[in-house]
């Protein structure tokens, strides 16, 4: 039988898991534009899909992998979800078009929602609460060093190995992080409190759930906030390198604004248990709004060319405001859902992926070379996901009961 490690190893195998989903997002982003010329994509910005297909695939993922921990453990869910994303990495790796290319990106994103969904579950297994919070705020701490390495590690990777590369690095990840969960870590739900996958009694709990007023806003509110992070990883590149010129740099740029994403879970696991989670969020979705109104106003007034630090400064501010909600607004969410950890983290993390495809797909189109809408975005996530959570905080918090 596997002994439950020490606190700080469980911490760091569930930031080294969890952060799979940014490792496959950041480190592709330095190879778009080379992706899109080797396969031949037309219009350049298709390569967006890169992107946006993978976390299409985690929505669909998320509402199997979920429930699927609740019936057979969370462990067996993690091994299964990266077996998944390890075929899909291999389709990608193999692909000589890009549809086979984005069909690889999608299988990616299914499997990797094992990771995803089943260690915020162990999570919920063993804390709840402000201490929930807490716990995932300082998994955010340590796997921001995903966002702010990645781009580097993987420019100078292709330039070595070009961009194919990048998913045989991704295969050797998978393997790793399967050989130490396997050997590492127990089983967190024991077999009398596991829900039988039957289709009828999925629907019946998912039912359950999704007429809990407070679970569904707050499923949009951080579906909102992931969009506009998502915005910004879909038009990055392009952006740096259509505003500013630039392209061998941009992975310093991006690590310094994953940065503020790091230091604001760091001070979030320091601060929430004192002043609350519900605070902390507001406080981050006021920040979140005021940064994007400031972009939208100082790239009207320099006519389109916002200077770079304004861009950097700004863009610091929004995302040390994501950094303070994600860790948040999940725990917010999950408070009602200790009976069904899976599922209702599957359908909180399904639902606000699809909403966040949506929204960055939609904002997307009217990208135009500029931070425009890079900031509106922001801005319309900021006001439209507080006033869900506002009213989400209202609504009574009641346990869902599950059905068995």
């Amino acid at each position: 039988m596997t002994h439950m490690p020490h606190f700080r190893e469980r911490i760091a195998l569930y930031a080294c898991l969890t952060s799979l989903t940014s490792l496959s997002i950041d480190a592709l982003l330095p190879g778009l534009r080379q992706i899109g010329v080797a396969l031949d994509v037309s219009p350049p910005l298709s390569t967006q899909h890169v992107i946006s297909l993978f976390i299409l695939g985690m929505a669909f993922g998320e509402l199997l992998l979920g429930p699927l921990s609740d019936a057979i453990g969370r462990k067996k869910a993690l091994v299964l979800g990266l077996a998944v994303y390890a075929l899909g990495t291999g389709i990608a790796l193999l692909a000589g078009s890009f549809e086979m290319l984005l069909f690889g990106r999608f299988l990616q994103g299914v499997g990797v929602s094992g990771p995803k969904i089943a260690t915020r579950a162990m999570i919920r297994d063993q804390f709840e609460g402000d201490a929930m919070a807490r716990i995932m705020s300082f998994m955010f701490t340590l796997f921001i060093l995903v966002p702010m390495l990645a781009p580097a590690l993987a420019q100078a990777l292709i330039a070595v190995a070009g961009w194919r590369s990048l998913f045989g690095f991704y295969l050797a990840i998978a393997a790793v992080l399967g050989t130490w969960l396997v050997a590492r870590q127990p089983e967190t739900l024991p077999p009398d409190r596991r829900i039988a996958f039957r289709p009828w009694l999925l629907f019946i709990n998912a039912r359950r759930v999704l007429k809990n007023p407070r679970v569904v806003l707050l499923i949009l509110a951080t579906g909102l906030v992931f969009g506009a992070q998502l915005l910004y990883l879909s038009t990055a590149a392009d952006l740096f390198f259509d505003a500013y010129g630039i392209t061998d740099t941009f992975p310093l740029y991006f690590a310094g604004l994953a940065l503020g994403i790091g230091l604001a879970s760091f001070v979030n696991a320091k601060l929430v248990q004192r002043f609350g989670m519900e605070a902390m969020a507001r406080a981050a979705f006021v920040g979140l709004s005021f940064a994007g109104l400031a972009m939208v106003i100082a790239t009207h007034h320099w006519a389109g060319r916002l200077p770079l630090i304004g861009l950097l400064v700004l863009g610091f501010a929004a995302f040390f405001a994501v950094g303070l909600l994600f860790g948040n607004l999940n725990a917010m969410a999950m408070r009602p859902l200790g009976q069904m950890a899976g599922l209702g983290t599957s359908l909180i993390a399904s639902g606000s992926s699809l909403v966040a495809t949506l929204f960055a797909i939609g904002m997307g189109h009217f990208y135009d070379g500029t931070a425009h809408t890079l900031g509106f975005g922001f801005l319309l996530a900021g006001v439209l996901a507080l006033i869900m959570a506002e009213v989400a905080i209202r609504c009574a918090c009641t346990p869902v009961e599950a059905a068995r």
